[in-house]
């Protein structure tokens, strides 16, 4: 089987500071790009692996066999730490991944209906076992609730047209595939803004996508979560694909690195609370040129580093 190198491989790897006695959790598995090399690093130590998809655990199954007990795979929501650690009879560990957003692998797979790119019917679960799909979001949501989901996951500035398109257009029949809804979607932009910048659809197919997998509402806490667990000295880090993303992880990493909530008219701090990581990364680290040519893909990816204390 063919392994696609992951988004930022080798700044991962590097932030990681991977030790071969390790522990490490890939709370976002994918294509397990990020894991095999994790993996290939161990010699006594463990990789946990974890994803929600279970054609993402089927794929990545294959690509970590060759590791044996180095390597366990744990189906569950990135959110699930505490399951996840009890699975594994462990209590802490030594770095954490989070590789957010949709994978490769799933946009190129046709009928899951991430991608405004191939036609097929209106889904965007990476838990198949849910029984809650773009399909709803697209036909069940009023027009109100629409246009926030829009505006405020996918930062479209046409967010209450295309809520209205969608509305006028489902009075008809409901919409049922991507193409369909694609087509709704740019009837609603007007030409001349169609002109330059993305694909008119993806920021629609980005913020219904969270939508349906609840990513942003777990996020904060499931960072906090796996924090906790993280051995001093240990790191997290966590690759983001659009801004909504990033401003949690930097808002939970300040919180985390400076936890004093005293009033500032206090002259001194009285709550004693006190910091549980250092930031690695004071800015995010991005993509190089020469990653961007091979992979346009990673071109919103960023990179933020902690250390736990």
């Amino acid at each position: 089987m063919l392994l696609h190198k992951s988004v930022l491989l080798d700044e991962v790897l590097d932030g990681l500071a991977v030790v071969p006695q390790g522990i490490y959790i890939d709370a976002t598995l994918g294509g397990a790009g990020h894991s095999f090399e994790i993996a290939k690093r161990l010699e006594s130590g463990l990789l946990i692996g974890v994803d929600q998809d279970e054609f993402a655990i089927a794929r990545a199954s294959e690509v970590l066999a060759q590791f044996n007990n180095k390597a366990k795979i744990v189906q569950a929501n990135f959110s699930q730490v505490n399951h996840i650690i009890n699975t594994c009879d462990i209590s802490a560990v030594d770095g954490v991944l989070m590789d957010l957003g949709v994978s490769s692998f799933q946009l190129d797979d046709a009928c899951r209906g991430f991608s405004y790119m191939q036609d097929a019917s209106l889904d965007m679960r990476m838990d198949q076992n849910g029984d809650f799909s773009a399909y709803d979001v697209v036909n069940s949501y009023d027009e109100g609730h629409l246009r926030n989901i829009f505006l405020n996951y996918g930062e479209e500035k046409w967010s209450a047209r295309i809520a209205q398109f969608i509305v006028k257009q489902r009075e008809e029949s409901p919409i049922k595939t991507t193409f369909e809804l694609v087509g709704v979607i740019k009837a609603a932009i007007p030409k001349a803004a169609r002109k330059d910048g993305p694909h008119p659809a993806k920021r629609v197919f980005q913020a219904i996508r969270i939508e349906v997998n609840k990513e942003l509402s777990i996020l904060g806490q499931a960072i906090e979560d796996y924090i906790k667990i993280l051995r001093p000295s240990g790191r997290i880090c966590v690759i983001t694909f659009h801004s909504l993303e990033d401003r949690i992880v930097k808002s939970v990493f300040n919180k985390l690195k400076n936890p004093c909530d005293c009033p500032r008219e206090i002259p001194i701090c009285v709550c004693k609370k006190v910091p549980s990581i250092g930031i690695i990364t004071k800015k995010p680290i991005l993509p190089s040129e020469s990653e961007l040519n091979e992979n346009p893909r990673a071109r919103s990816a960023k990179l933020r580093i902690a250390q736990k204390l």
